[in-house]
């Protein structure tokens, strides 16, 4: 009995373990593309029960536990775990695990992981660019990496920006360098279709040594999107179309305040009113509503990437068409972009890979920046002029600068158009096991056509635009360069805790380029149709022009990097590279730039360790000494690029020939940028906050100083001469930077994130040899350079009158020292009053003194994105704080118009502080003083953007695997202070930076957008 009763028991249970286990299927698929996955191992947790998917991502997994839990796991994606519960079928998507993909940091010439770099790098992955959207890829970076400062040339459709890693530290260039799929790119980043960009990772400190003398400005490495492995293809289709407007206008007087404070003026010199009869003001033109309108802006954009086991390849194409927000039909910028990339394992030994890529670029542009562009003229022409007047005869007199702007942007005739092929061409051999043979080239080929048409026209008698005769002028650039790299790579394990990896090789560049120029009067009929040498009929001097030129540059680098990694925890490499430059003479040709780094992972010390808040710490340090070649060719020489004319021949008559043109320095050699770097990489609550802090140095020694004083003797005074660039100066930059990174997924539905990043800069010029200064920049006319470069003071600060307020009374100009030497004319009550910084009693040029700099104290960036459900959001602001902007868009004719702040000016004691009085008698209040410069500090919402992805389900029936939908507004807010159009506004130049010549505003965007994958 009681074995019967055993063995029932016994067949009851099998029967109920064998009723709990179960056939399994599924499908496995990219949560992104909704495209089938490969290889996609399924295993059964705590077992070695386990299978992987086909090419159509489907599994099959036999006799199963009902109380299993099955996990999916594939490189470079987030592990999932789904507990079977009972269910037989799995439609399983996985999420691309984007911090492991960013794991892998690019260093030049090779790779390394976060954890284990040991310099400071920043880097924004393809879903920030892809969040931004940019038009120009620099954009990016402005706010999302630390350090790196983007500010825009201009806002004209296809201005490109100014990138300054650290500050400034040269008088020269400041650029980095950019290398683009491992091969040096010279051109800017508006050229690259933003939507093709994998990531952007920047080195910073000694880690760019590796670049030798090209790497002293910083290093940008642009990595493009590649297919992924065991995928089919996927086809992304990606359109937006956006409405521009300009940010702001500014606050001009109308014509009854125009004509108020112009008949003030001239009643306070005593003069004759222009108006004497209001009755007859007729207009009240706002110029500022006449140029500015509100174009569109429209990009496509679609890519095919997919790939099988050895194999992966990427096509892209874009076209993109944007207007100018001043004068459309005469400024906007088309771009045109096709690339194909091919990635394939010959052998498990070899795999070779090529990018290509190509940029049409055509334009348009009117004059944009500076006295006599569009909206200089917008802002200073006088209201009460009808906007039909296009010549000024017979109006108020503006001077011989200022014209209708509308009918400059109607004789404004242009067209700029590059064709650009670049590409890399790369093969990797592992010869023997550990070792690594590389192979690349890689190219750049550009052709530049440009024609420009001046027609016949007069804008008023006098006027500098004025055109008696039309003139076309037409010219064609070719540039090519291209990069070879030969670089053998060791990875190494010694006794089984010391992994080393050594990269040694050579990289050999060359640039050249040409180009041919021609202009002729006489076009017919006076139409830009017709503008044409060949059809022209000009001739003789100065109606028939033409000129070439032929560059060449070659530079020969060896380098050699090794990496060390003890135990995992202790982390070390050293840098050394040599460069041959044709830059330099035979003396100074050569240059060696050595670098050391360090690392210590402090959460691998048993003393120290990981627990619920500390999950990684990284102390590391960095010393490197980095060169810049960014100089004119050949100075090393004299060359015959000047002018000079002699009495020759037996009629004496006078010819003109060439000359030395600026003196030869055989001495010239590199500068160097010596690089320290400390910093600490924490992460904490289970990986969910990252932090970063670094505190840097970095000193630039022997800058290249064109223009020191010399002595006439040498015949620098002759046309087209100068003084030698000699090697002279010395600037220092030091701060701190930190960035703060959380994000956490708290459920399926809900995900968020914060990023904040913080840099502050000291800028200090050391030395200067041969010269106590150096000037630079523009101020209104015929005044002094602005700005200087000076011993103990920040590069290119503003050097200028310091003001006190204004005088109230005669009593207070009489116990002031005297102005007179400043104008010719003693002050007035209601004139600025200027201190006597040299206490010598009298106010004149000597009392000039720092009155700001253009530098910015602290840079911040703020980003933040969630996801709820189907909706994802996100937000890119950033800031500057503590730099100054010289105000230079009005122009000091008597009769121009004026920035409304001025109906708050001087007409009494005690109206006015800040304001001096208005006078067409002679006055130095127009003089550069700090009356004009104006805190630059702002804060910008550079992005938000709303998004929404349909349910994959609702689309599989129609063949898609994806949709978003979004809209977008770009350069949403400005927070400022500043009185101009935009707080960005600057030249770029290191010595005349900072200074707002009617800087065309960056356009604020309102965007729809439509993302679809097939």
């Amino acid at each position: 009995m009681i074995k019967n009763i055993l063995l029932t028991t016994f067949c009851f249970f099998s029967l109920c373990l064998f009723s709990q286990e179960r056939d399994i299927e599924g499908s496995v698929a990219d949560k992104e593309s909704g495209m089938p996955l490969l290889g996609v191992n399924v295993i059964v947790e705590g077992t070695t029960q386990g299978t992987t998917t086909d090419f159509d991502g489907n599994f099959i997994l036999p006799s199963v536990q009902e109380s299993a839990t099955l996990v999916f796991s594939y490189l470079g994606f987030k592990t999932l775990k789904i507990k079977v519960a009972g269910r037989t079928q799995f439609d399983v998507q996985l999420e691309a695990d984007t911090e492991s993909l960013d794991d892998v940091v690019v260093i030049g010439y090779g790779s390394s992981s976060k954890r284990k770099i040991t310099g400071s790098v920043s880097t924004v992955n393809s879903e920030s660019i892809q969040d931004l959207e940019p038009i120009n890829a620099a954009t990016a970076l402005q706010g999302t990496s630390a350090g790196v400062s983007v500010t825009p040339q201009s806002g004209a459709p296809g201005a490109e920006s100014n990138i300054r890693i650290r500050g400034v530290s040269t008088n020269g260039n400041s650029s980095p360098l950019i290398i683009l799929n491992g091969a040096q790119y010279d051109g800017g980043l508006n050229s690259i279709n933003p939507q093709d960009i994998e990531s952007i990772t920047v080195l910073k400190d000694a880690q760019a040594a590796i670049y030798g003398s090209i790497g002293a400005n910083g290093v940008v490495l642009i990595e493009t999107k590649r297919g992924k492995r065991n995928q089919s293809a996927v086809v992304s289709y990606n359109t937006y179309v956006g409405l521009q407007e300009t940010t702001r206008k500014l606050p001009l007087l109308n014509a009854n305040e125009y004509v108020l404070l112009t008949n003030e003026k001239y009643a306070n010199a005593g003069q004759d009113l222009p108006f004497t009869n209001l009755s007859q003001i007729n207009n009240n033109t706002d110029w500022q509503d006449q140029v500015f309108e509100t174009p569109t802006v429209i990009s496509n954009n679609v890519s095919i990437r997919g790939g099988s086991e050895n194999t992966d390849y990427s096509f892209s194409a874009s076209h993109l068409d944007q207007g100018g927000i001043v004068a459309p039909d005469k400024s906007n910028f088309k771009r045109t972009t096709a690339s194909i990339s091919l990635n394939t394992d010959v052998r498990d030994f070899l795999n070779v890979s090529a990018n290509v890529f190509f940029t049409n670029n055509r334009s348009q542009g009117i004059n944009s920046f500076g006295l006599g562009s569009v909206l200089f003229n917008a802002i200073n022409i006088a209201p009460v002029i009808n906007r039909s007047q296009n010549n000024l005869d017979g109006t108020i007199d503006l001077g011989n600068e200022v014209v209708n702007p509308l009918a400059q942007i109607n004789n404004t005739f242009n067209d700029f158009e590059s064709n650009r092929l670049s590409g890399s061409f790369q093969a990797e051999l592992e010869y023997i096991k550990d070792f690594k043979l590389t192979a690349r080239y890689g190219f750049n080929s550009s052709k530049l056509n440009n024609r420009e048409f001046f027609p016949e026209f007069n804008f008023g008698t006098g006027k500098v635009f004025n055109r008696p005769v039309n003139q076309v002028d037409l010219d064609q650039q070719d540039f090519y360069d291209y990069t070879f790299d030969l670089f053998n790579t060791i990875e190494k394990t010694f006794f089984g805790e010391l992994d080393v990896t050594n990269t040694t090789g050579l990289t050999v560049f060359r640039s050249h380029g040409e180009g041919l120029f021609g202009s002729r009067t006489g076009v017919l009929r006076n139409s830009y149709d017709f503008a044409d040498l060949g059809s022209a009929t000009g001739v003789g001097e100065g109606n028939q022009t033409n000129g070439s030129f032929v560059s060449e540059f070659r530079r020969l680098s060896y380098f050699t990097r090794f990496e060390f990694d003890y135990q995992d925890k202790y982390l070390f490499s050293a840098i050394l590279r040599r460069d041959t430059s044709s830059r330099f003479g035979p003396n100074n040709s050569t240059g060696w730039f050595p670098s050391v780094t360090a690392g210590w992972l402090l959460t691998e010390e048993d003393f120290i360790g990981t627990n619920d808040i500390l999950n990684f710490a990284k102390l590391r340090a960095s010393y490197g000494e980095l060169g810049n070649d960014q100089i004119g060719d050949f100075l090393f020489l004299s060359v015959l690029s000047g002018e000079a004319e002699y009495l020759f021949g037996p009629d004496q008559g006078l010819t003109t020939g060439q000359a030395l043109g600026p003196l030869a320095n055989p001495s010239v050699k590199w500068e160097t940028a010596k690089k320290l770097d400390i910093g600490l990489d924490l992460q904490l609550f289970n990986n969910d906050l990252d932090i970063t802090l670094d505190y840097y140095d970095n000193t630039r020694e022997d800058l290249l100083i064109p223009g020191i004083p010399t002595s006439g003797i040498f015949g620098i005074a002759a046309p087209g001469s100068s003084a030698p660039t000699i090697n002279a100066g010395t600037v220092k930059n030091t701060g701190f930077e930190a960035t703060l990174g959380y994000s956490k997924d708290f459920s399926d539905d809900f995900s968020f994130s914060i990023n904040y990043n913080v840099s502050t800069i000291d800028n200090e010029v050391t030395q200067i040899n041969g010269a106590e200064f150096l000037e630079g920049g523009q101020f209104s006319v015929g005044q002094q350079p602005p700005s200087r470069m000076e011993v103990g003071l920040p590069l290119g600060y503003f050097y200028g009158l310091k003001t006190d307020g204004i005088f109230q009374s005669q009593a207070e100009v009489e116990a002031h020292p005297s102005q007179s030497q400043l104008a010719g004319v003693e002050a007035s009550p209601g004139d600025l009053r200027f201190v006597d910084t040299n206490g010598d009693g009298v106010i004149s040029q000597d009392d000039r003194t720092y009155i700001g700099d253009p530098i910015p104290d602290v840079t911040m960036g703020l980003n933040l994105s969630f996801t709820y459900k189907n909706f994802d959001f996100s937000a890119y602001s950033f800031a500057n704080l503590g730099n100054e902007i010289v105000r230079n868009f009005e122009r000091d004719q008597i009769n121009v118009n004026m920035l409304s702040r001025r109906l708050n000016r001087w007409t009494g004691p005690g109206t006015s502080s800040t304001e001096p009085r208005v006078t067409t008698g002679a006055t130095a209040n127009k003089l550069f003083s700090d009356y004009f410069v104006e805190d630059g500090s702002f804060l910008r919402i550079q992005t938000i953007s709303l998004g929404y992805n349909v349910p994959v389900e609702n689309l599989k029936a129609f063949g898609i695997n994806g949709v978003k939908i979004y809209a977008k507004v770009d350069n949403a807010f400005t927070f400022t202070e500043y009185s101009g159009y935009d707080p960005t506004a600057s030249t770029g130049a290191p010595i005349g930076g900072g200074i707002d010549l009617g800087f065309y505003p960056l356009p604020r965007t309102y965007t729809l957008g439509l993302n679809v994958k097939l």
